[in-house]
């Protein structure tokens, strides 16, 4: 990301599309982990949950916010993979 701009630029939204699908994608699937004690309708709600900040946090064009809408996903993966469900909401 540009140093010093608070506003994302056309190139810094481009640079970091892979990777937030890819932690998107991640999310999903580790939803579906037997390890999590979630029910049926369980999972499906987490992933509408998850479906709907991503949603929204791409509307997000400050820097710092995107940077911390990045972090938070990571984080959450890390628990999802230990078999924990996050006390608060995924993203």
């Amino acid at each position: 990301m540009a140093k010093g701009l608070i506003w994302a630029t056309a190139e810094d939204l481009a640079r970091n599309k892979g990777r937030v699908l890819s932690l998107y994608r991640q999310i999903l699937r580790s939803l579906n982990s037997p390890e999590l004690p979630l029910t049926w309708a369980a999972r499906l709600s987490k992933k509408a949950e998850a479906r709907s900040i991503f949603l929204v946090a791409s509307e997000e064009r400050s820097l710092h916010n995107i940077a911390d809408l990045i972090d938070v996903p990571e984080h959450t993966l890390s628990l999802l993979r230990k078999g924990q469900i996050p006390k608060l909401p995924l993203i």
